[in-house]
């Protein structure tokens, strides 16, 4: 399945290194509801500690509210990922053998996550 490009993003050094980079993917949530699925986000070793993964986050975040995205799911840290908006999903589902205290979501736009329940799956 290929990954939601325009939300797919790069940190570069000035000699075109790759520093960090953030992936986004079209999934289904109970079958029938729209959502990204981010991840992963990646940082070089010798990057992390700079904020690059917080800035990609933010950007992409930002760009997916405005390309019409309602919600993004994740499996993650709570601590980490809290900061920026995003909480535990206890009526969602990731396959096996994901923990369900590290599901994730943030709603791009108000209550966008209300009532959602179920399997996610990837988008046909």
């Amino acid at each position: 399945m290929a990954p939601v490009a325009p939300l797919c993003l790069t940190a570069r050094d000035e000699d075109g290194t790759l520093a960090a980079a953030i992936r986004y993917w079209p999934v289904r949530v109970g079958g029938a509801t729209e959502a990204l699925l981010l991840g992963p986000v990646a940082v070089h070793p010798t990057r992390q500690g700079e904020g690059l993964g917080a800035l990609l986050i933010q950007d992409s975040l930002a760009r997916a509210r405005a390309g019409g995205w309602e919600r993004v799911i994740l499996v993650g840290d709570a601590p980490y990922y809290g900061r920026f908006g995003f909480e535990r999903l206890s009526d969602v589902e990731m396959p096996p053998p994901t923990n369900p205290d590290r599901v994730l979501g943030i709603a791009l736009t108000e209550g966008a996550w209300d009532g959602i329940t179920g399997k996610v799956e990837r988008a046909e």
